[in-house]
């Protein structure tokens, strides 16, 4: 399987927000992922694409020396098959490149598997955001990488 992952443009902003919606209890408006292509200068919005489809996205923050994962989502149909992590990393060494020393996101306490993915790359936990998400007040785990050779592990 051949991935090829590229900047988000605004023709993948429907698939993008299927993703979302798929992915996510609280997915983002639409609208809200155009305002990212268009109107928020640190934004960096990602995708990786699969036989001409897109099978995963992010959005990453890149403020001043800092990368913050906003948001990373698989579509159900290319889960468990290692497209997130490719996408993850590139979008990191991508932040990397343009000058980031450090990373961070937030992730659901129950979501197990994410927190393993961004350990296996360096991140830790270094605090928590209780009752983060408000459709079930669940905690969110916040997570930094402070340093970016971890990335370098595959």
């Amino acid at each position: 399987m051949t991935v090829l992952i590229r900047r988000m443009t605004l023709e993948d902003v429907p698939a993008v927000h299927e993703i979302d919606t798929l992915s996510f209890s609280l997915p983002w408006p639409e609208r809200s992922f155009r305002f990212e292509l268009t109107e928020n200068p640190v934004s960096r919005g990602w995708v990786a694409e699969v036989e001409n489809r897109i099978a995963a996205m992010l959005v990453m923050w890149f403020i001043i020396d800092e990368a913050h994962v906003a948001t990373i989502a698989v579509h159900p149909d290319f889960r468990r098959q290692g497209i997130g992590e490719q996408l993850l990393l590139y979008s990191l060494r991508s932040a990397q490149a343009e000058g980031a020393r450090r990373a961070f996101l937030e992730v659901r306490a129950g979501n197990v598997a994410a927190q393993s993915m961004y350990k296996k790359y360096g991140f830790e936990v270094a605090g928590v955001r209780r009752g983060y998400y408000k459709d079930n007040n669940e905690d969110a785990l916040l997570m930094n990488l402070e340093k970016f050779d971890s990335l370098e592990a595959e």
